[in-house]
């Protein structure tokens, strides 16, 4: 696989916006109808708060905490999508299932709700997967997500802010890094080296150079003496390719 693996289309960036849009469209529902959505987070080791796993990533407290995390969803979504196409649906679905699943089992006894929790996933899945991937574009996308939010990580500790559900974020970044080790990484492809970009490759040497002087210019040879697979090796091919090259009757 090479650097056609990473191909623009409108679903790059069209999924992710109506993605938040839908964010936005159900918190505006929530307080045009004042609805109260909290009652469907996550409600740890409760039967019934299982049903947050699927919707709390949906539902938001206020206008601030829904601006702060569509923000990055608008910039990680995206990176997801374009660079990892192939594993973008499974990381979004399965991010949200088994993020919520470990806020379910060890969150305080409270109703976690936001989509902090996805946020986690995909910083943690994007940053480990390029590592692991050692390819150089991969890699510079995951110093780039450090370099935006590296300092989320102290959000995923108790204690730092009780306002926040650090069990969601714990989670998603768990989560994430699980499906860094549950994808395999795409072969990509070795940049082809020819011969001549060798450094120890000698033109003098090379049976097709031999017929070129220094400036490019063809000088017209005698090779009958050259072996035939001394010549086809330059095509590096299996077939034997056999030419002459003789002078012409102005110079007889």
């Amino acid at each position: 696989m090479n650097d056609n693996h990473f191909k623009f289309s409108n679903t790059v960036v069209g999924l992710p916006l109506l993605f938040v849009l839908f964010l936005w469209i159900i918190y505006w529902i929530q307080i045009r109808f004042d609805f109260d959505f909290y009652q469907n987070g996550i409600y740890p080791r409760d039967f019934s708060g299982l049903k947050g796993v699927l919707f709390s990533p949906f539902i938001h407290e206020n206008l601030n905490h829904l601006y702060n995390n569509s923000i990055p969803l608008i910039v990680l979504l995206p990176a997801l999508q374009f660079f990892y196409p192939k594993q973008s649906l499974g990381v979004i679905c399965y991010g949200i299932l088994f993020s919520g699943l470990i806020t379910w089992l060890i969150g305080r006894e409270n109703y976690h709700i936001g989509a902090s929790g996805l946020i986690y996933v995909l910083v943690s899945f994007i940053f480990f997967k390029g590592i692991q991937t050692r390819y150089y574009r991969l890699v510079a996308l995951s110093f780039a997500v450090i370099l935006l939010y590296g300092g989320m990580i102290w959000y995923v500790f108790p204690d730092v802010d009780q306002n926040i559900s650090w069990e969601g974020h714990l989670g998603g970044f768990i989560t994430g890094f699980g499906m860094s080790l549950f994808y395999k990484s795409p072969e990509y492809a070795k940049p082809i080296v020819y011969d001549w970009q060798s450094p120890d490759f000698d033109p003098a040497q090379d049976p097709f150079m031999k017929h070129f002087d220094e400036n490019g210019n063809f000088v017209n040879t005698e090779i009958r003496d050259v072996e035939p697979e001394e010549i086809s090796t330059y095509f590096n091919s299996n077939v034997s390719v056999n030419y002459i090259i003789t002078k012409s009757e102005s110079e007889d």
